[in-house]
């Protein structure tokens, strides 16, 4: 497996051959990397920490000792806060006045793989010059280290997870008392990582009568922890069977929050942002941000108070740009991220899931009637393979110019807007392909309309 480099982080398989995949070489020579980098940003001759945390997954004890270790080599002091979801070490870096941040998880990846995620003195993610800048330093293999006086050091080692939980807890749209009072039951899936550790004791802390479902944080992940519905039976029955009022899902790091219904049925993860929005735009009117691929839904309960959406190009890094930009007061993207300024610029499921609950016993509602309330949408994902010798740049140019007069957004790839659906064309990275994602009122006319798009690429690139 090629190893993935791009401004998000390091991405790899664990063991094998150095440059293919994530190896303790690998490891040493992008941390170190990233540690010139951050020595860039500060003024000449200040002591430099790091916040250091990880996932729960089988190499992530290797990794940050590996990680760690550099730091110091390269002069850096570390906090290691052990296991910690990606928004708790985001919150760590201000938290603990940091000049930045390196997050060991590969998301929603098996667990054969891990990453180094990386954050500047903000605890956010590099932008794209920055984290080019950090690949640039890593191909260049000129690293000096210094010597044994100017060495770092682990400066602290603890838990991170209570500032977290009580800066959750204290927002003003979070209602502790009302959670408390409606006596609820939550069935939580932690697919075995640090979720585990911290949505229940999160939820604890509201008063909810938790339910723990794979939520031992040992690495072993249940099932594929992607949190999408055909990874999701068992606890959809497990909600069903307690008679539950809600399931949380989320997926190893923590950033991405997947919802059950009381009857086992999916709440839908493009529809956590949405209903976390339609929430807070009740109490505090004002802008959202989705990227490109998120259901209109958004934009459509955004408009029902009277308010602006926004659209950002795929990544988090760029929804967070955008939102900054429009002085947004809740976005993230449709995979269940919810981002909430008043908290931190990051997607996290603790705060989705509190704001959720205030939503929900505020509303009145059965999560399934909750989720009725919002706009019906299905998105259609699908992809196409091309030959490496086909110019896709070429073929969106064409495919813009054939929907001129629709509602194009060409900022990320090509989107166009119809009256009632649209679609995202969007070229890989890593591969020669064209991703594809369309959204309509069902899952038929979603199809189709990907269908009928994909037809006229084969047929764009065939003559």
């Amino acid at each position: 497996m090629t190893l993935i480099k791009s401004i998000s982080g390091i991405r790899g398989t664990i063991g094998g051959t150095p440059g293919d995949n994530l190896t303790p070489i690998d490891l040493v020579k992008f941390t170190s990397a990233y540690a010139r980098w951050v020595r860039t940003q500060a003024p000449a001759g200040q002591s430099l920490r790091i916040v250091l945390g990880r996932d729960a997954r089988l190499s992530g004890e290797m990794a940050a000792s590996i990680v760690s270790g550099t730091l110091c080599a390269c002069g850096i002091d570390v906090i290691d806060i052990g296991l910690a979801t990606t928004p708790t070490v985001e919150m760590a870096v201000t938290g603990k006045r940091a000049n930045g941040g390196i997050i060991l998880t590969a998301s929603h990846n098996p667990k054969q793989w891990n990453a180094l995620k990386l954050l500047n003195e903000r605890g956010e993610f590099l932008n794209d010059a920055e984290g080019k800048q950090v690949l640039a330093y890593a191909a260049a293999g000129d690293e000096t280290y210094p010597e044994v006086e100017a060495l770092g050091h682990i400066i602290e080692r603890s838990s991170y997870d209570q500032e977290h939980i009580q800066a959750v807890l204290q927002l003003p749209l979070v209602d502790v008392p009302a959670i408390r009072q409606a006596g609820l039951r939550v069935v939580v899936d932690a697919v075995n990582s640090v979720g585990g550790v911290v949505i229940p004791a999160l939820l604890r802390a509201l008063g909810v009568d938790v339910i723990e479902l794979n939520c031992t944080p040992n690495g072993h992940f249940a099932h594929n922890p992607e949190p999408l519905p055909e990874h999701l039976t068992e606890i959809s029955a497990r909600v069903a069977a307690e008679k539950a009022n809600l399931g949380v899902v989320v997926d190893p790091d923590v950033d991405r929050l997947a919802l059950v219904c009381e009857d086992g049925s999916m709440f839908g993860e493009e529809y956590t942002l949405v209903a976390v929005a339609d929430y807070v735009l009740s109490h505090t009117p004002g802008n959202t941000v989705s990227n490109l691929s998120s259901s209109r839904a958004l934009r459509d309960v955004t408009e029902r108070h009277g308010c602006q959406y926004y659209a950002a190009a795929v990544g988090e890094v760029n929804v967070v740009a955008k939102m900054k930009e429009v002085n947004a007061v809740i976005g993230g993207e449709g995979n269940g991220g919810v981002i909430y300024p008043a908290l931190h610029y990051g997607r996290d499921a603790l705060v989705g899931v509190a704001l959720f609950l205030t939503h929900l016993v505020h509303s009145g509602l059965s999560a399934s009637q909750l989720r009725a309330t919002y706009p019906a949408y299905y998105i259609s994902k699908n992809k196409i393979q091309l030959t490496p010798d086909i110019d896709v740049d070429a073929v969106l140019a064409r495919m813009k110019e054939r929907y001129a007069h629709e509602q194009v957004n060409d900022i990320d790839g090509v989107k166009i807007d119809f009256p009632t659906q649209w679609v995202h064309l969007r070229k890989s990275n890593t591969e020669p392909i064209i991703r594809i994602y369309s959204e309509s009122r069902d899952r038929a006319s979603a199809d189709a309309l990907a269908e009928k798009i994909m037809d006229e690429i084969r047929s764009m690139v065939n003559h």
